[in-house]
Formats: structure tokens, sequence, C-alpha cells
């Protein structure tokens, strides 16, 4: 893990990890589960009734306690083979502030949020990881929505409005990749109208996603640099109370299927079973929400590694649109080893429908 610029590696795991129950594995999600000084009342959250703005919501939401923009790849080298990519920086607020505030000065090195940055790549049964941390409002970090510009030290996405397109730059130890991503789809709302429900009561989080990204480019993995394309997903999510008590993580997958259908599906185990939810994109963009009714997630293989037992096969299935499909992670070990271990890798779709996406599984190890 690099110490970013002028940032303490101790204070930012306190900010980051100090206030959580040691025995709490939800991962990131649970961030919002902190209190500390400042009580979870302060912070606005998410709920029914609340809608989406562009472009502001590109944008940070210092208001609320957690946010992420988040990119999963799917891309090919020119000979064909697969090749996954993950980019997310996270937000993470100690104190609430407007929308429509100005930040403190950064002068007066205020500590009213701080950032975590994670990009990996998955190649040939490798994966390569790295984790980045800062302090918030003094220029190491932070986010702008319109032109959008999320940044962390050296790794940054910007928008060329000039050229349509958004470009993202990472660098890691012995690794690199710069890209051009093409959006021609419009932002799909998940849930009602953006507000996504992680559980029966009534928790939630603001949630949208670009599920047409077109991405070119090169990846560089040691000595060889390999120009690369292919298809993304990228998720826009804020909130400030993402799991309730008694939920332990969540099995999340994004697929792009080869009818044109894509689907995102997630799972947050609770204490007495799950809850399930997800949405069904048609190529045109039109989404369906799905509930615990209408869709079906089940493990079938599980995968130890020296950071635990995992999940790496599912079945799942979705009556009323006949889909009945086995979603499986390539051979190979895919845990980010960051602050909050979690396991990322991309995926292969067969049974009645064929694809490619991503799976996410949070709250498993040791």
């Amino acid at each position: 893990m690099k110490i970013p610029t002028g940032v303490s590696a101790g204070i930012l795991a306190v900010v980051l990890a100090g206030c959580t129950d040691p025995g709490n594995d939800t991962g990131f999600a649970g961030l919002a589960q902190q209190t500390g000084e400042v009580e979870q009342s302060q912070f606005q959250q998410p709920e029914p009734g609340d809608t989406l703005a562009f472009p502001e919501d590109w944008g940070p939401h210092p208001q609320h306690r957690i946010e992420w923009w988040y990119l999963t790849a799917n891309l090919e080298t020119r000979d064909g083979k697969p090749l996954g990519l993950q980019w997310t920086q996270f937000r993470q607020a100690l104190k609430p502030r407007p929308a429509n505030a100005e930040p403190p000065e950064a002068s007066g090195w205020p500590l009213d949020a701080a950032w975590m940055a994670h990009a990996a790549v998955s190649f040939g049964g490798e994966h390569w990881f790295e984790e980045k941390l800062a302090r918030g409002d003094v220029g190491h970090a932070g986010a702008k929505a319109d032109p959008l510009q999320v940044w962390l030290d050296d790794w940054q996405l910007v928008s060329k409005p000039d050229s349509g397109s958004w470009y993202l730059q990472v660098e890691g130890g012995d690794w690199r990749y710069n890209l051009r991503l093409s959006n021609i789809g419009k932002p799909v709302p998940h849930g009602q109208n953006g507000f996504s429900a992680k559980s029966a009561s009534g928790e939630g989080s603001m949630y949208f996603s670009l599920v047409d990204l077109r991405i070119e480019g090169t990846v560089t993995l040691g000595d060889e640099t390999l120009a690369v394309s292919g298809k993304g997903w990228f998720d826009r999510e804020w909130s400030s109370q993402f799991l309730k008590a008694g939920q332990q993580g969540w099995d999340w997958f994004a697929l792009h299927l080869d009818d044109g259908h894509k689907l995102m599906a997630f799972r947050l185990r609770e204490d007495q079973g799950a809850f399930v939810s997800g949405s069904w994109i048609n190529a045109e963009g039109e989404v369906e929400t799905l509930n615990g009714n209408d869709i079906s997630l089940s493990p079938l293989n599980w995968q130890m590694s020296p950071q635990g037992r995992v999940p790496v096969k599912w079945r799942l299935t979705m009556p009323q649109h006949s889909v009945d499909v086995q979603i499986a992670a390539p051979p190979g070990d895919y845990w980010n080893a960051g602050l909050y271990p979690y396991w990322e890798s991309p995926v292969t779709v067969t049974g009645s429908h064929e694809g490619v996406g991503y799976m996410e599984l949070t709250g498993y190890g040791n």
C-alpha cells in the first residue's frame, strides 16, 4: 500500500477504521455504521421520494456520510485474452456539510472527510491491487461534478467535454493503466427513481449506473504494455447508513449479457436470510426493478484462500425472464487486500444466457 504525500497513514487508519467494531467484517459498505464524534442523525439519509439531479450528482455529497465512484471493466487484449479492471474512489465524511457550502480553508488542515481509492487488474489468473488514502479538503483528493473530475494524488478520472469522453489514469507499483471511456447510454436509476432500498425496513442509498461504456486504452504489467478494449460498468452511490445492524456483507453482480440486456443484482446477508434486489435493463436502457420474489441468488462452489473462504460460483434465476445462469470467477485469487478486504473479480455467465461481468463480495474472509 502506498502512503499518499502529506498524509499520516496512522491518522487515516483511525479515521477509516478506528471507530469500527473490530469484529465487523462488512467491508467498506460498513463505513457508514461508524459514529464517533458526530452522531449519525446529523447526516442526511436518502429516503423514498428523493430524486437524482444531473450533473450535480456526479459530484460529492458532503451532507451524506459515505459515497463512491466505481468502475469495473471486462476488456480484451488484441489477441483476445480477457482482462478485468477495477477503479473505485470512496469519500467518508467525518462531519456533515450542506451541499452548497464552501469547503473549509485548506490552511486550517481540516478533517471533515477522508478519501480512499482502490485499483486492480486481473489477467491470466493473477491479480494486481493497490490502495491509496488521503485527507479531504487539503488538495490531495476530491471530486467535482461539471466537468467531472475525481482524483486522489496522481490517480484521476477526468472528463473532456470537447471529446465527449472520460479519461482514467492509474499507476500502481509496477503496473498502470490509461483508458478512454465513451458512454453511449443514459444514467440508469436503480430502485425507485434512484433510491435503492438495502433492507425490508427501509434503509437505502441513492444509486445509478452507466451500463454502456465503451473502453479502450493500455494496461502495463511489469515490462509488458497491452492494448485493450471492451465494455465497462460505472456506479455512483451515496448514503449515510448503508448497512443496518445484523447485515454481514453483500454479494453484488453487474452483468453484460450477449442478447443486449444488462443485469445488476445484489444480496445483503442478514442474520435471518438475505435482502435481494436488482435491476433488469434492456438494450434501450429501460429498467425494471427486481426484488426477492423476482430473482434468486445461491452460491454453488466455494474457494479457500489465505484471506478466507469465499463463494466463487453462483446460480442466478429470474423465472419471469427465463433466466437461469451460472456466474463464475476465473481461476485465481481476487482479494483486494486493503484496510477492508473484499473479493473483486471478473466473471463469465453461462446457461440460458451468455455474457461477462463483475462480482464483488464483502464480509467474507478471516
